[in-house]
């Protein structure tokens, strides 16, 4: 979380180094909308080791007919297609807390209560 919303484009290296920092590992791959790119964002993360999928990165490429491009690409929309949930049946589209802490404790509410309903809804197949 920060402090001030950065732009996206300036997020993309800060995300993958997070996730460097978080997991002890560098990704085999970053994937997000076209928002997020620019070509100072891609040399950077490419120089890591890590491969890109975001569209307008492929597109003068013409990579994106690629299996692992669409791969990817079919896992960052179901992602986005999960936000979509938690806005509709959580009521993620406004944080009711007050400050960077009470959004945080929003996020994290928001997130465990989907995830104890998709666990029920798991267990309750399973057991038909």
């Amino acid at each position: 979380m920060f402090d001030e919303r950065p732009g996206d484009r300036e997020l993309l290296l800060s995300s993958a180094e997070a996730q460097v920092r978080k997991l002890g590992r560098v990704p085999q791959l970053v994937t997000a909308d076209a928002g997020f790119y620019s070509q100072a964002q891609e040399r950077a993360v490419q120089e890591r080791g890590i491969q890109i999928a975001i569209p307008q990165a492929w597109d003068e490429k013409g990579w994106r007919s690629a299996r692992w491009f669409k791969k990817a690409q079919r896992w960052r929309i179901g992602c986005e297609g999960r936000i979509s949930v938690l806005k509709r049946r959580h009521g993620f589209s406004r944080c009711r807390y007050r400050g960077l802490d009470g959004m945080k404790l929003w996020a994290g509410l928001g997130v465990l209560a989907n995830n104890l309903i998709k666990i029920g809804n798991t267990l309750a197949v399973a057991r038909a």
